[in-house]
């Protein structure tokens, strides 16, 4: 068993570079990952595309995840779902915004 804190996780995640997002990856394994991001007020995720399903889960915060054809606003609680290869994309507004995305089966993995 592994106990996982995905707003702590998130809140000290690292961004490669200061103008994007803080991510962490807090669970990997063939079945599933799990990745938290920070964004600030502001900073966005680019709409892209996964072979796997994803699901996004709001921690903190309030911003828009983008879809195939739609944006919707979301706040803290809220889980938003992708089928695979639908794209998606994620974006903070006023304040900071905490997320937590399941990917599943593990990228890499969806063809086996």
């Amino acid at each position: 068993m592994k106990q996982l804190d995905p707003i702590a996780s998130a809140r000290f995640a690292i961004a490669a570079h200061p103008a994007r997002p803080a991510t962490a990856t807090i669970h990997d394994t063939a079945d599933a990952r799990i990745v938290v991001f920070r964004l600030a007020p502001g900073q966005v995720v680019a709409p892209h595309r996964s072979g796997s399903s994803v699901m996004i889960h709001v921690l903190e915060g309030s911003g828009i995840l983008s879809g195939q054809d739609q944006e919707v606003r979301c706040a803290r609680g809220a889980v938003v779902t992708y089928d695979p290869e639908e794209l998606h994309g994620m974006r903070a507004e006023e304040e900071e915004l905490l997320l937590m995305a399941t990917i599943a089966p593990r990228p890499g993995t969806a063809n086996r």
